[in-house]
């Protein structure tokens, strides 16, 4: 049936299939025998993600005080937050009770007006990340099992790697977005096994390299796109060894590769592109895909089965719909940021750990049977943080249900108005861009003036052209943004890994640079549009509107091999 998005705002119309009805019907939870069916959404997909993205801070950390211990800490809760905060080894620890908190039910009142007075009173842990498995890598969010690392989000066991976005299994990286198992690599984009090399971009097993797109097993490459196991080729020409050094060895000038960079982007253009990104998938629509079967509108995510509307599934995933940075769970509905032994959970929010039938939660692991409740570590059958038997459970929440539904409230995920984060803080602004007027026109939270985490005493200085003439003492600068003028630092374990790579040191920003290199992937939407080949009609992230060369997976293929 065909739907109009209930917010004003956007009025798109968007369809709800048998599939997606027969979806809410298996994961509504059951109380007493009796299902309690999940309505249909009332927000478009797009709607529903931006809302959801909007509970999320991943990238911005402040100094701040723990509430607990008056200690200074460093969290993704900015000073002015009405939210308590604690540091996540006392957040985690015995020293405070989360049913203190708890509160009885209220008939007369909103769910969602209950619940955000719950989330005033109720800490949250400083940052969200493996903290007793990390060493000496304090900046990280989202993020676990690292050491000696710096500015790193939504990233695991990584040694030694600094200011990127999503990578794994990574020693010696900096400025890297969505990168698996590499080591000594700078500005690098989706790539998996590679090696001393930089300015690559769908790239598989390649080392020694420059600007390479989607290539796999090459060595000693520049400027090259959609080759196979090739070694010294210069604009996918081969070259002599002494031709690829000549050329190599430019690249240690800023000035040069920003050339470089220009020409390389025209040159991308000359070759095709296949429709999606991703690998040993069957029966999917989506991108940035990998050994997934049986998913609708998925997107950046591995090992999903039978899943619908989901993004950045980060571990196996199965019936699962509506969900943002989640992994290791079946039978998810409009979740985020949860993931290890989930099972049978809808409309919960960053919660690591086994739980089983939860049902607005929040900041809860290894909980389940609760309702409606944050910070409810190992509990079950809690209702706003309040202890009831499981027959007062079972019994209290069905009532709780339909005084929801006289409000319009089940079926619903948070409000973004109910987001502990100011817009501009969260995810939500990565991929639905407002001002600071639209935001606040809608009720959003907005912080004006977004501290950097890089503000620093001593000279404003040039930045050397060539990596060869960088020394130490830069490192005790202030630098400005090319693109912003804001204030950034070099550190000097960056200095140290750009000489090793002999790539240029940054002009801009972490935070400017993460926004170029997003800009460099496909946006997370699909259009139809003709191969370029053969005519089959293909739904891809390449707008019609676009330069790029287009194939179906078999002309890619053909092409390529």
């Amino acid at each position: 049936m065909q739907v109009t998005c209930r917010n004003h705002w956007c009025k798109q119309g968007f369809e709800i299939t048998s599939e997606d009805l027969a979806f809410y019907e298996k994961v509504s939870p059951v109380f007493g025998g009796k299902k309690e069916l999940i309505p249909p959404p009332t927000l478009c997909p797009d709607c529903r993600q931006q809302r959801r993205l909007a509970q999320v801070n991943q990238l911005n950390l402040y100094e701040r005080k723990c509430d607990l211990t008056g200690s200074s800490i460093i969290s993704n809760f900015h000073a002015d937050s009405t939210y308590k905060v604690y540091r996540q080894a006392d957040w985690h620890s015995d020293k405070w009770d989360p049913l203190r908190y708890g509160r009885p039910f209220d008939f007369n009142r909103p769910f969602f007006e209950q619940f955000q007075e719950l989330s005033l009173a109720v800490p949250r842990p400083s940052l969200f990340t493996g903290y007793e498995y990390d060493e000496n890598s304090e900046y990280t969010n989202h993020a676990g099992k690292n050491k000696n690392c710096y500015l790193i989000f939504d990233s695991d066991e990584n040694w030694d790697c600094y200011y990127s976005y999503s990578i794994n299994h990574c020693t010696d990286c900096t400025d890297c977005f969505r990168v698996r198992k590499s080591q000594l690599c700078s500005e690098c984009i989706d790539c998996v096994s590679c090696y001393h090399s930089a300015y690559l971009q769908d790239c598989d097993n390649c080392s020694d390299s420059m600007f390479l797109k989607n290539c796999t097993g090459c060595t000693r490459c520049l400027m090259c796109s959609n080759l196979r196991n090739k070694e010294y080729f210069v604009e996918n020409k081969q070259v002599s060894k002494e031709s690829f050094e000549q050329f190599r060895s430019m690249l240690r000038a800023h000035s040069a590769v920003r050339s470089a960079m220009e020409r390389f982007q025209a040159l991308k253009l000359e070759y095709p592109q296949k429709f999606m990104h991703g690998v040993q998938n069957e029966n999917v629509l989506g991108d940035y895909l990998v050994q997934c079967k049986n998913v609708y509108r998925c997107f950046d995510s591995e090992s999903a089965w039978d899943c619908r509307y989901l993004y950045q599934g980060f571990m196996p995933l199965k019936d699962c719909m509506d969900v943002q940075e989640c992994g290791e769970g079946e039978l998810l509905y409009e979740c985020c940021v949860c993931g290890y032994g989930l099972h049978s959970c809808a409309f919960c929010s960053h919660t690591l750990g086994k739980m089983d039938n939860l049902l607005y939660c929040t900041y809860s692991p290894h909980a389940k049977n609760c309702f409606g409740c944050i910070g409810a570590r190992h509990r079950q059958y809690c209702i706003l943080n309040k202890q009831y038997t499981k027959e007062e459970y079972e019994t209290l929440v069905p009532k709780i249900i339909t005084h929801m539904r006289k409000f319009k409230e089940y079926g619903e995920f948070f409000p973004i108005a109910t987001s502990t984060f100011g817009y501009n803080e969260t995810l939500a602004q990565d991929y639905y861009l407002l001002t600071a007027e639209e935001a606040k026109r809608r009720g959003l939270a907005w912080y004006d003036n977004l501290p950097t985490s890089e503000q620093y005493m001593g000279p404003v200085v040039a930045i050397p052209d060539d990596i060869k003439d960088a020394e130490e003492s830069i490192c005790r600068s202030i630098l400005r943004c090319e693109s912003t003028q804001k204030p950034f630092k070099i550190i000097p374990q960056e200095l140290k890994l750009c000489q090793r790579i002999a790539v240029p040191l940054p002009r801009k920003t972490f935070f400017q640079r993460h926004k170029e290199r997003m800009a460099l992937r496909n946006p997370r939407k699909l259009w139809k549009r003709n191969c370029a080949k053969c005519k089959k009609e293909i739904q891809t992230t390449y707008a019609p509107e676009r330069p790029e060369i287009v194939y179906c997976e078999s002309c890619y293929l053909s092409a390529v091999y």
